[in-house]
C-alpha cells in the first residue's frame, strides 16, 4: 500500500518510518526543506529511541522517501496521514490551520480522492466540520480519525505495540485501517468521528488529573507530616488505581498534556460546560512549577547572587523536548531574581539554549554544572543525574548544599548522609532537625488553590 504522511514532527516521523518497516511504500512530506534534507541523509531532526534506525532501514530498502510539498508531483497513494501540529492559540484553543491547509493541499493533489487519516490531535467535532466544509466542492475523500497515543521516548515501541487502535469514521474504513496497521496486534475501538477525537482528549486529561491530584495530596502530606512515597505505595496496590502517573513533583509539561488539557477546557466553555475539575488540574500544575522557588526563597531569602544549578531541562527523560517544560519557568524566574544560574541536560541543552536567557551558563558536563553551586534543583530524572556520584557532587558544592528534588527521584536518607540539605515534594516529614529549614515549603497564601 502506498501511504503518504504529511507533517514530520514527532508523530509523523515515527509513523512514516514504522509504516515503511511494515512493508508499505511511504512518502514523508513536510514544508521544512532542512528537515527533509536531514531525513534523506538518514538523520532524524528529533531524538527518539529507535527512530534513526528505522529511517536508515527504510531508506536502504527503498520504500521510505521524503519530499517537500513543492517537490511532490506524484500520486499520494490511497491513504494520506495528516500529522501536522495543532499548537495552542492565546486563549488555549487549538490552532487547526495546519490541519485544514494540509487537507486542502491533499485534495488539490489527489483529484481522484483517497482516505485521509487524521492523527493530529483536534478538538471533538473537528472532523464533522471539515467534512461538511470541504466534501461538497472538492475531491471525494473518506475522513478517518485515528488519534495517536505515542509517548515521547517510547514512540517507536508504542507504534509497534499499541494498547489500542482507535478508528473513528465510516464502517467501511475499518478494512483500510487494518491494512495500514498490518502485522500489529492490538484491540480496535471503532466509533464515530467525534467520539474518537474525544477519546484522545479524555485520555490526556485523565492522566493530567492523576498528576495534579497526587501533587495536591503531596501538599497535604507536608502539612500533616505524612510522606507521599508511602501514600503512593499504599494506594497504588489497589488495581483500580495503579501506580502510573502517581509520582509527586513539579508537574507535567511537554507538547501534549498542557496543550490538550487547555484545549479541552476551551471546548467545554464554548459548549456551555464549566469544566471546574479540569481548570483545577491546570491551576495545580501551574503552581507546582513554582515550588523550587518557594523552597529557595525560604532558605536564602533574596536570591540575588545565589549560585543555583538546574539539573535536567527536558520535560521528561529520553526525548530532547523542552516544550512546556517546568524547568524553563524555573530558570527564567531565577534569572529575574538575580541568581547565577547554570543548567545541565544530557540531550536538551541545544533545544533549551534557543529559548532561555543567554545569561545562563549552559553546561555539557554534570560536574561542571554543580561545581561551586549553593543549591541544586533536579527537574528531570535522567539516569545520568539520578545515578551520578553524589558523594563527589557534595564535595564540590558550596554551603549549604541544598538540593530540591522536583521529581522525588533521589533517596532522602542517602542524600542526608552525604551532607545535603535535601527537600522533595511531599517529603518534608523526612527532613532532619539540622536542616536549614525544618518546615515544609508551602505556596504563599495568595497562590494556593
Amino acid at each position: 500500500m502506498k501511504i503518504s504522511v504529511v507533517g514530520l514532527g514527532y508523530v509523523g516521523s515515527v509513523a512514516a518510518a514504522a509504516l515503511a518497516s511494515a512493508g508499505h511504500d511511504v512518502l514523508g512530506i513536510d514544508i521544512d526543506a532542512d528537515k527533509i534534507r536531514s531525513f534523506r541523509a538518514g538523520r532524524s531532526p528529533i531524538y527518539e529511541p529507535g527512530l534513526a534506525e528505522l529511517i536508515e532501514d527504510g531508506l536502504a530498502a527503498g520504500n521510505l522517501r521524503f519530499m517537500t510539498c513543492e517537490e511532490v508531483a506524484e500520486s499520494l497513494g490511497s491513504v494520506v496521514i495528516i500529522a501536522t501540529g495543532t499548537p495552542p492559540m492565546g486563549n488555549g484553543t487549538a490552532d487547526l490551520s495546519q490541519v485544514k491547509e494540509s487537507i486542502l493541499w491533499v485534495l488539490g493533489k489527489q483529484p481522484e480522492g483517497c482516505t485521509i487519516v487524521v492523527k493530529s490531535t483536534v478538538p471533538p467535532g473537528t472532523g464533522e466540520r471539515i467534512i461538511q466544509g470541504m466534501q461538497p466542492n472538492g475531491a471525494p475523500f473518506t475522513y478517518v480519525s485515528n488519534p495517536e497515543f505515542l509517548r515521547e521516548g517510547f514512540a517507536v515501541h508504542d507504534w509497534l505495540h499499541p494498547d489500542r487502535i482507535v478508528i473513528g469514521g465510516p464502517a467501511e474504513s475499518l478494512g483500510t485501517m487494518k491494512a495500514v496497521y498490518v502485522g500489529i496486534d492490538a484491540p480496535y475501538v471503532v466509533t464515530d468521528l467525534t467520539s474518537a477525537e474525544m477519546i484522545k482528549y479524555t485520555a490526556n486529561a485523565f492522566l493530567a488529573t492523576k498528576i495534579s491530584f497526587i501533587n495536591e495530596i503531596a501538599m497535604l502530606c507536608d502539612r500533616l507530616g505524612a510522606t507521599i512515597d508511602d501514600v503512593c505505595e499504599g494506594i497504588s496496590l489497589d488495581p483500580r488505581i495503579g501506580s502510573s502517573f502517581l509520582r509527586a513533583g513539579v508537574g507535567y509539561g511537554g507538547s501534549c498534556f498542557p496543550k490538550d488539557v487547555r484545549a479541552l477546557d476551551q471546548v467545554a466553555l464554548t459548549n456551555d460546560h464549566n469544566f471546574e475539575l479540569l481548570r483545577s488540574v491546570i491551576n495545580v500544575n501551574n503552581r507546582q512549577r513554582h515550588l523550587p522557588m518557594y523552597a529557595l526563597r525560604d532558605l536564602f531569602g533574596q536570591l540575588s547572587g545565589v549560585k543555583v544549578s538546574i539539573l535536567g531541562l527536558a520535560f521528561k527523560p529520553e526525548p530532547d523536548d523542552v516544550r512546556e517544560a517546568p524547568s524553563l519557568d524555573v530558570a527564567r524566574m531565577l534569572v529575574e531574581e538575580g541568581a547565577h544560574v547554570r543548567v545541565f541536560d544530557p540531550r536538551a541543552i541545544h533545544s533549551a539554549r534557543k529559548v532561555l536567557p543567554q545569561t545562563i551558563s549552559f553546561c555539557s558536563d554534570l560536574m561542571d554544572c554543580v561545581a561551586g553551586a549553593q543549591a541544586l534543583v533536579l527537574m528531570t530524572e535522567w539516569n545520568e543525574i539520578v545515578r551520578a556520584d553524589w558523594k563527589q557532587i557534595s564535595g564540590i558544592m558550596e554551603h549549604p548544599r541544598f538540593v530540591f528534588d522536583g521529581r522525588n527521584a533521589l533517596n532522602t536518607k542517602e542524600m542526608q548522609k552525604l551532607g545535603f540539605d535535601y527537600l522533595g515534594v511531599g517529603r518534608a516529614s523526612l527532613r532532619t532537625a539540622g536542616s536549614q529549614s525544618s518546615h515544609a515549603v508551602f505556596p504563599p497564601s495568595s497562590q494556593r488553590q
